[in-house]
């Protein structure tokens, strides 16, 4: 029997990374996914992949997760898969970096909609699927840059949105206490995914700068994130919301 058996999870960013082993994990537990991605091929890749393990994946690509009107769609096939929405567990994000005062107002504004936007218009956009089941769990991955500042790479604009992610998480858990539904932030500090791998290539000076701040000095893999979130999204975690929790191999405590 799974922690998350009975449940339905819509899960942003599922064609690959943290979302496709969310989706894996979740299932795992028991879990119905609908996943979500621009990525069509690959997201259909992730379904494949849960559905060959014995659990069940409904894909919806190509999805413009900054798109309100897209969003609004993707809640209502979401609910509809599989008869309403449990765990929304918004994974999605997109970020550009730079250092001040060179940091473009583009760049800007692309990260703020990659990484605010997108968890704001699918919470939104789910929230009323969420209260017509009687509550659920709202789970957002936010970023340890939410909460300190960080050198390398320069992230002026990925520290404001992951802040921001984390104090709109806060004020999801007030306003949906009375409906039922938690909301939780999930701070990772850096991950190894095979996009990460393949962009750090062989620099070991940067991958050790990367981790320097960590007190393991090593990158996270995926499930030691999507563990947590797994048991988030369980009935195991209902007295939990309106909390952050930092998954940085220490970075935030010094």
């Amino acid at each position: 029997m799974g922690t998350l058996d009975g449940k339905v999870a819509l899960i942003t960013g599922t064609a690959g990374g943290m979302g496709r082993v969310a989706a894996q994990i979740f299932a795992r537990e028991g879990a119905r996914i609908v996943g979500a991605d621009i990525q069509v091929a690959a997201n259909e890749e992730t379904a494949g992949l849960v559905r060959r393990a014995g659990g069940e994946m409904t894909g919806i690509a190509p999805v413009d997760l900054t798109d309100a009107d897209a969003v609004r769609r993707l809640a209502e096939e979401a609910a509809a898969a599989y008869g309403g929405l449990d765990v929304i567990y918004n994974n999605a994000a997109m970020q550009r970096f730079g250092p001040m005062p060179d940091f473009s107002v583009e760049d800007w504004h692309a990260t703020v909609a990659g990484e605010l936007d997108i968890p704001f218009l699918v919470s939104k956009f789910t929230w009323p699927h969420l209260v017509r089941r009687g509550g659920g769990v709202i789970i957002n991955v936010a970023s340890e840059a939410g909460l300190i500042a960080g050198a390398t790479p320069p992230m002026v604009a990925h520290t404001a949105a992951n802040a921001g992610v984390i104090g709109m998480t806060r004020q999801l858990a007030l306003e949906g206490a009375p409906h039922g539904i938690r909301a939780v932030a999930i701070s990772p500090g850096p991950v190894l995914t095979p996009a990460s791998d393949r962009d750090l290539g062989d620099n070991q000076a940067a991958r050790d700068a990367i981790t320097a701040k960590t007190l393991l000095k090593r990158f996270a893999r995926p499930e030691e994130i999507v563990e947590l979130a797994a048991f988030l999204a369980s009935d195991r975690a209902s007295y939990i919301t309106g909390a952050d929790y930092p998954v940085d191999g220490g970075a935030s405590a010094w």
